[in-house]
Parts: structure tokens; sequence; C-alpha cells
């Protein structure tokens, strides 16, 4: 079960801040909020992730650490690519594409040189980290 009192303080903290946290292990980094729809519950899920950009879309890896299962919200995303993200202050609908082969790879490269502390994770894991490409619809206006 997700520590939700120690997500709660996180997201006023990124609130609070522009979108990075001002304490804590997390301090400093480019957090997102996003929010997409339960794979197989259908309910609205939410999950912080560090973010970094590709022209005008937002790039996540699904690396859970390292650990030998993907994170729930990259199934999620494979069912429903349709979500919102928060983002410095601003929530945008998106639209999710989980990169594959030369993409997925330049994605990871790219994300990896921006965030070097995941370097380490494809050698903690047998699988492939899913790399995902946020695109924010155009607003209507």
């Amino acid at each position: 079960m997700p520590d939700t009192d120690w997500e709660d303080t996180l997201i006023a903290d990124l609130r609070a801040n522009g979108g990075r946290p001002s304490s804590g292990p997390l301090k400093g980094h480019p957090l997102l909020i996003l929010m997409s729809t339960g794979a197989k519950s259908g309910q609205p899920r939410r999950a912080i992730l560090t973010w970094s950009r590709d022209g005008e879309d937002y790039i996540v890896a699904g690396t859970k650490g390292g650990s030998p299962t993907e994170p729930l919200w990259v199934e999620n995303l494979r069912v429903h690519p349709e979500a919102s993200i928060e983002v410095a202050g601003q929530t945008l609908d998106a639209t999710a594409t989980i990169a594959s082969g030369a993409e997925r790879d330049r994605l990871w490269d790219q994300h990896a040189a921006e965030l070097p502390w995941f370097k380490d994770y494809p050698s903690k894991t047998d699988r492939v980290i899913p790399m995902i490409r946020l695109t924010p619809k155009a607003s209507a206006g």
C-alpha cells in the first residue's frame, strides 16, 4: 500500500515550490504528478515521477528503482494512455506513448544523462526499463 501521507506531504511541497521539492531525499528533483486510470480497476491512480524533456514532451522512466517488476502506472498507461500531469504548477492533459527500439534507447540515454542517478537502474534488473513519452494536448483557448 502506498504511503499516502508521505505522498500528500511531497505533493504539497511540490505545489508550494514550483514543482521541485524543497526538502527530503528528493529535494530539487524535477517531479511531476501523473494521474492515470487503473488498468484493471478503472479508478484514478496517481504516481509522483522524475521527468526529463524531449522537445515539448515529458519523459518518464518505469524504473521502480531497478525492481524486477514494472511499476503499476506503466500498465495503467498501456491500457489507458490518456492521462493528466501536474508539472511546475500546471495541470495538462496528456497522451502517453511507450517508446520502443532505437527511440526507447535514445530517450533512456538522454534521461540518464540529465538525471545521472538513473544510470545504475538497468544493472539491478533483467527487464528493459520502459520509457514513456507524455505528450501534452493542445489547450483549447
